[in-house]
């Protein structure tokens, strides 16, 4: 599943999913301050700040396996649920590539050491 030269880092997930929580709250409340033109901006901040709180809360980042099978399952949901967005459909959208993102580095086992807030 991934490099053997390169071990899974739960405490590194765990971290970079903490900086990019960080980094989405902070994002919304800019694109809040800049009004509507910046809406999209805001429902993207939120779905990353969506996603990474459920894995935060699924405890699973010990195992690569595991981490890998809670995004799938995130994947499979039909709807994601928040408050406060503009608009659902564009949430679901970002939610859904967000996952999409975290798969591919999940598998690849990189980029997680990525902690910088502007990626």
């Amino acid at each position: 599943m991934n490099d053997p030269s390169k071990a899974w880092d739960g405490e590194q997930v765990r971290k970079w999913l903490d900086r990019r929580f960080e980094a989405s709250r902070l994002d919304q409340a800019a694109a809040d301050r800049r009004g509507y033109e910046a809406q999209d901006d805001y429902d993207k901040a939120a779905a990353e700040e969506w996603v990474c709180r459920a894995l935060i809360a699924a405890h699973c980042t010990d195992e690569q396996s595991a981490f890998a099978a809670q995004i799938k399952k995130l994947v499979g949901q039909e709807d994601y649920r928040a408050t406060g967005i503009y608009d659902d459909a564009r949430f679901q959208r970002h939610v859904r590539g967000q996952l999409r993102k975290l798969a591919k580095m999940t598998k690849a086992n990189e980029g997680f050491e990525k902690t910088l807030r502007y990626q």
